[in-house]
């Protein structure tokens, strides 16, 4: 019999520490909604991470995941300007950084 030398590998993972923001969506369903919100979040320099939207009934709801590393206007004026848009579109839409969101999560 020969002997098999086993390796230990030690991995190193490297936390994310890219800021993101979970911006979610509710409303009526129309063409369009999330165009919208997109091209909003990207004016603003933000990217999309990750997306997921559903439609319940009339019922539209999304949530995103943002990165806004690279916002163009302070992250307060992004959170109004989805606000805004919200507004126009009768649909509520709200922002938050994502360690609000974890913080508030958290049990």
């Amino acid at each position: 019999m020969i002997p098999v030398r086993q390796w230990k590998k030690t991995i190193r993972l490297e936390e994310d520490t890219t800021m993101k923001a979970v911006i979610s969506v509710v409303g009526k369903d129309a063409v369009g909604i999330i165009a919208k919100v997109s091209a909003a979040c990207a004016a603003c320099g933000a990217n999309i991470l990750d997306i997921s939207q559903t439609v319940l009934h009339e019922y539209f709801t999304m949530i995103m995941i943002v990165e806004i590393e690279q916002l163009n206007v302070p992250f307060s004026q992004f959170i109004d300007r989805m606000e805004a848009l919200g507004r126009e579109n009768d649909l509520e839409i709200h922002a938050m950084h994502e360690d609000i969101f974890n913080a508030m999560h958290k049990i």
